[in-house]
């Protein structure tokens, strides 16, 4: 009797689910430095916040690569970057460090600066998020740049945020992988400004007033480049007008007069646009000379006259 043997074989399945990719949004706030005033000679500051959100595979870690180019201020410029209005250019650049040292710059333009490399963990619920701060700074030594607002965008192409998991390795491994596309803007007022300060006249020490007494002084004018400016000086604490100041010591006087011209033919007043003293800013100080006459008079007891008088700079 034959014996038969069954032999029953057993198939196992496994269906192996596709690993988790991550996935990430970003978003760069605009920067705006307000108002400046590049005739103060001096740097200005903002800041932005660089946000990353992705989700993906817990426990993994991502590497973010936050590339910014040049913006549209001047594509080909790095250092420094520039914002713009027409052909006008205001220097500026975006930093990595609140020291203003580490240029924030792109794996992915021809420059050396590169981005600050982020790695986010993701918590066990998968998703998480992380921040850095964009370091802005308009450097000093563009007094001459006339009052404008100056901006820059960042649309298209002049940001690519890419990412990848760190397995990948470093940014320049990463590249332009998954890149996105962030927009922002950064934007700058220069507004139109003036200030003055004058040295003192001395008409020095006199022995007679049989003739014309003749003296100059100066003011020192600073007003933003292209920007028109009126100064006035008004009759001082007793006068009665540009050519009838008083310089006082107690009830006694002299009478003098101040003038736009060394020729004292034009009588420096508070009138706009009739006896004021009309210019145009360059960005730097200008000097201005301050032309004084006493004419003859009575001579009056011994002693130190003095007058003051206010300087009002219209612009």
């Amino acid at each position: 009797m034959k014996r038969l043997m069954t032999v029953c074989g057993i198939l196992l399945a496994f269906a192996a689910s596709p690993a988790q990719a991550q996935s990430c949004t970003f978003s760069i706030s605009n920067i705006s430095f307000g108002n400046i005033d590049v005739t103060l000679n001096t740097p200005y500051t903002a800041t932005a916040t660089f946000t990353a959100n992705c989700t993906g595979l817990n426990n993994r870690r991502v590497r973010i690569c936050p590339n910014i180019g040049s913006g549209t201020g001047d594509p080909v410029a790095y250092d420094p970057r520039k914002l713009a209005n027409g052909a006008t250019r205001l220097s500026y650049n975006l930093f990595s460090d609140s020291g203003y040292s580490t240029i924030w710059g792109s794996n992915l333009w021809p420059f050396p600066p590169t981005p600050p490399e982020l790695v986010l963990r993701l918590p066990p619920a998968g998703s998480g998020t992380v921040s850095a701060t964009i370091y802005a700074q308009i450097p000093a030594g563009q007094q001459t740049l006339p009052a404008l607002t100056y901006t820059s965008s960042f649309a298209g192409g002049h940001t690519a945020i890419s990412y990848a998991y760190t397995a990948v390795g470093n940014c320049s491994a990463i590249g332009a992988m998954n890149a996105v596309q962030v927009p922002f803007t950064v934007s700058a007022t220069n507004v139109a400004a003036c200030r003055v300060t004058a040295a003192d006249l001395d008409f020095g020490t006199v022995a007679n007033l049989t003739s014309n007494v003749d003296q100059s002084g100066s003011a020192s004018i600073t007003c933003t480049n292209q920007s028109t400016y009126r100064v006035l000086l008004d009759d001082g604490l007793t006068g009665t007008g540009p050519t009838d100041r008083r310089m006082t010591l107690g009830a006694n006087d002299v009478t003098y007069g101040l003038y736009r011209d060394a020729a004292r033919t034009l009588a420096w007043g508070d009138t706009s646009g009739v006896n004021s003293l009309a210019g145009t800013g360059t960005g730097t100080a200008q000097t201005v000379p301050i032309h004084g006459r006493v004419p003859p008079q009575t001579m009056p007891s011994p002693g130190t006259y003095s007058d003051t008088i206010v300087m009002t700079v219209e612009y």
